[in-house]
């Protein structure tokens, strides 16, 4: 797919319309292999989502309750449908009642089945799972941690919310373990999580407690790129050869790492309602080389 056609003039096009921002990934960070292209492979694109909070109520987003709804519809008008969505966590706006966290999952369920794409790949974030371990997450949404593959790509979707705690754990760290003892180390591999894995900054849970020992089992492998939400905001660092990028909200943004004493979300501006805001689209491209291009608007 060719983001420097009209699938990025449309994109562009959105974010004028209220999505407020976009995220184009040409390839996959360290996708550079002098083996065969296999024959699975091919060019493609997918779209992550994250942090869209259902359920949440406030003065830092007025319109909360029909961001979500807006944005399905804005996807469901690009000409050229992604091969899939990922949702990157926090789903639903955490809640103590039991009966309205599954209130707030079907009905995120209800909107997000409005999407012309029906390949959705969901995960948790502390919201959705802390607070009971996952368990109404599971019977709305299935496993917490799991594997897929795409066009050549081995893609891993990581719990570090189900424990309030903020760790991965010795079960999963070892599932995880024995998923890539079983691939090539040339393998191009996909990491989808909440929380970074890396330590952002741990005063504001922007961390992962055993995310180290994630990070240790993955940099054993080449061609590792993760993408994961929860700090509401774009931010690119590497850990050794792996690249971790972070995508925006579509509820609130949130500042800067360590820029201000207190987490907070970035106040309401009704003259740009949905500045911060936004979604990436991913292009995996055979020739592998790796790009980002960022936009906004506000």
């Amino acid at each position: 797919m060719d983001f420097k056609s009209q699938n990025r003039r449309e994109f562009l096009q959105l974010m004028g319309m209220g999505v407020g921002g976009a995220v184009f990934a040409s390839g996959l960070s360290g996708f550079a292999s002098s083996r065969p292209k296999p024959e699975s492979a091919d060019d493609f694109y997918f779209l992550q989502l994250s942090d869209t909070h259902w359920g949440f109520k406030g003065p830092p987003n007025p319109q909360a309750d029909v961001t979500l709804k807006n944005t399905v519809a804005l996807v469901n008008s690009l000409q050229r449908q992604p091969d899939f969505i990922v949702f990157t966590g926090d789903l639903t706006h955490t809640t103590d009642d039991d009966d309205e966290r599954r209130k707030r999952m079907s009905e995120f369920k209800q909107i997000v089945g409005g999407l012309k794409v029906k390949n959705l790949r969901l995960m948790a974030g502390e919201h959705d799972a802390s607070l009971d371990a996952g368990k109404a997450y599971q019977e709305f949404f299935g496993q917490l941690h799991y594997t897929f593959d795409h066009k050549g790509i081995h893609f891993v979707v990581l719990d570090n919310v189900s424990d309030p705690g903020a760790s991965i754990g010795e079960a999963q760290l070892a599932w995880l373990r024995s998923d890539l003892q079983r691939l090539d180390v040339e393998q191009p591999i996909v990491v989808l999580t909440h929380r970074p894995l890396f330590p952002l900054y741990p005063s504001w849970d922007w961390s992962t407690k055993d995310g180290d020992a994630a990070i240790a089992l993955l940099q054993n492998h080449r061609n590792v790129t993760v993408f994961y939400g929860h700090i509401h905001q774009e931010h690119h660092q590497m850990t050794g050869r792996i690249a971790h990028h972070s995508a925006r909200s579509l509820i609130f943004p949130l500042p800067a790492p360590g820029s201000v004493p207190k987490r907070a979300p970035l106040p309401w501006d009704p003259a740009h309602p949905n500045q911060g805001l936004g979604y990436r689209g991913v292009d995996a491209q055979a020739r592998r080389d790796y790009r980002i291009d960022e936009y906004s608007i506000g």
